[in-house]
């Protein structure tokens, strides 16, 4: 497998296929999850895969068969493990080294539009792949989530992320998030021991700092009027979203298909 040192949160070997498969990447077709939560050299853990988001069952058939034979004119074995409507997953090989890769349909409702990058075309933002994150960590109880979500609250903090999820699934309210959340982070050192670190995990540091976490997001949630549920907020002064507190002037911003940028009056 690629060599694991601290230079990139992805393994060499899934740069490289990021950056090779960047040509075939749009707005509706864009990395996601954790290889694009990790993208960065400043992550703390390494992604064990590549995930490929599609607005669409059809797009997803599309990149499939365009990023497979890219992949192979360039000197990539690829196997394909699974393949149906909306979803593929397959190894990709060369030499020794092997990485998978994931295609899938998801829903075109986000915050804001993909973002384009150099070294992956394109990508989700930020924002969405914080509340995505939330999101996972709610309906499962996994250590790299729980991780992940702690890098998450560096883009926005926790309570502002439970108020905005709600918008993306609406079967829940920010509360109802927030006490799901409550049973997770309990975990035991062996727990981090398959995921690839880019150091080792410091269980005390990281549990005050959730434990604080969820204290702040109640005290946010007493702050902000219930017609206002589902939203983020953006400080027009600052250029940048924010947890609002008393006197802040800021702006909702809600989601819809596709995403959109945030507007000011």
């Amino acid at each position: 497998m690629a060599d694991r040192g601290k230079s990139m949160p992805l393994t060499v070997f899934q740069a490289a296929i990021a950056e090779l498969l960047a040509v075939n990447r749009s707005s509706d077709s864009y990395l996601a999850g954790g290889a694009a939560q990790h993208i960065e050299p400043n992550s703390k853990r390494y992604s064990n895969d590549l995930d490929y988001f599609h607005d669409s069952e059809e797009r997803v058939a599309v990149a499939v068969r365009d990023d497979t034979r890219l992949l192979e004119q360039s000197g990539y074995q690829v196997e394909v493990l699974i393949q149906r409507p909306g979803f593929a997953r397959a190894v990709v090989r060369r030499g020794e080294e092997a990485t998978k890769v994931e295609w899938a349909h998801d829903s075109a409702w986000r915050f804001l539009p993909t973002v384009r990058t150099e070294r992956s075309g394109f990508q989700l933002s930020s924002i969405d792949l914080a509340i995505n994150k939330l999101l996972a960590l709610v309906g499962r109880d996994e250590p790299r989530d729980y991780l992940d979500i702690h890098e998450a609250m560096d883009v926005l903090p926790l309570g502002a992320l439970c108020w905005a999820a709600a918008g993306k699934d609406p079967g829940f309210t920010p509360s109802m998030l927030l006490d799901l959340l409550r049973r997770r982070g309990r975990y035991r050192p062996e727990d981090f021991a398959r995921l690839h670190l880019v150091e080792p995990v410091d269980l005390p540091k990281l549990k005050l700092c959730w434990m604080a976490a969820l204290d702040d997001a109640e005290h946010f949630f007493a702050t902000r009027a219930p017609s206002e549920i589902g939203c983020l907020y953006y400080a027009p002064s600052l250029r940048k979203f924010i947890e609002p507190r008393s006197g802040d002037d800021v702006v909702p911003h809600y989601g819809r298909p596709g995403g959109v940028l945030p507007t000011v009056a």
